[in-house]
């Protein structure tokens, strides 16, 4: 699952480091280098001329120090270097190197996103002592964005409810997720969310974990819930389908390995249920 290595050090202040390694991002691509997916030494980083405003302090990982750093969409990738989405790099590339990446991701994010103020439009600048951009005209303060989203898998007895989400870009058959909405409990957001997809109602609500995940800016946080009432209304705009699915039932490609929807579903798949 994807997450932040465990013996990974957060920093927020720069440091001088012999061994700096740089992730240059566009919007969600990582510059690596095309003969083997590593990420761009320090002389190919200096080419690109960066704005120290730009960067910024990661952390330490395997006895290195990581920043990351942000590029217009319409800079061309250095000879031998190419920009790639993160999506494209599951299966490719390490999953705790992925993970320190998807926090660098998110980052970078902020820092392209939050140039001037979103309240008076005066460049921002960065605070001291946390990991935040604040106004000096108008004091607005900005830390990196996380919004909260709830993730449930439904039991029905033997069966469980798996649908297709409309904005999917995978196009497979997954648990049920949504936003929470201001002033929600994530408990709140799962009743709500369920019924407005699929016209179901749930009881019995399991805490099962929580993941970051930064597209762009995502914590989900799953849970597995019991059937109570309902047939299954799917709001069109939101699920192309959803159904039950059980032993005796072919079980639907999975999503991406390195998402907590397939430890989830994994988990709480139907004893006997078909490849």
């Amino acid at each position: 699952m994807l997450r932040t290595p465990s013996t990974f050090i957060p920093l927020i202040q720069p440091q001088a480091h012999a061994a700096t390694l740089t992730m240059v991002f566009q919007r969600d691509r990582l510059l690596l280098r095309d003969a083997d997916l590593a990420l761009p030494n320090a002389d190919v980083v200096a080419a690109l001329a960066l704005q120290a405003a730009r960067l910024h302090a990661v952390g330490l990982w395997q006895q290195s120090y990581y920043q990351t750093a942000w590029t217009e969409l319409d800079a061309p990738a250095p000879a031998g270097h190419s920009f790639h989405p993160l999506r494209s790099l599951f299966g490719q590339l390490d999953e705790e190197f992925l993970g320190l990446a998807g926090r660098a991701c998110q980052l970078a994010e902020w820092s392209r996103s939050h140039q001037f103020c979103g309240a008076c439009a005066t460049p921002m600048g960065l605070a001291e002592g946390d990991r935040s951009y604040r106004c000096p005209a108008c004091g607005m303060c900005a830390y990196p964005r996380i919004s909260p989203a709830m993730m449930v898998l439904i039991r029905k007895g033997d069966k469980v409810l798996l649908a297709m989400h409309t904005a999917s870009p995978y196009k497979r058959y997954t648990a049920l997720a949504g936003f929470l909405e201001a002033g929600e409990s994530i408990e709140e957001a799962v009743h709500r969310e369920v019924y407005e997809e699929v016209g179901l109602r749930v009881h019995n609500l399991q805490y099962f974990k929580s993941q970051f995940w930064p597209f762009p800016h995502s914590l989900m946080i799953a849970f597995t819930a019991d059937y109570l009432d309902g047939e299954i209304r799917v709001d069109a705009s939101e699920i192309a389908d959803a159904r039950w699915f059980g032993p005796d039932d072919e079980w639907p490609e999975m999503t991406v390995s390195v998402s907590i929807a397939a430890e989830l579903l994994n988990l709480h798949r139907p004893r006997g249920a078909a490849e």
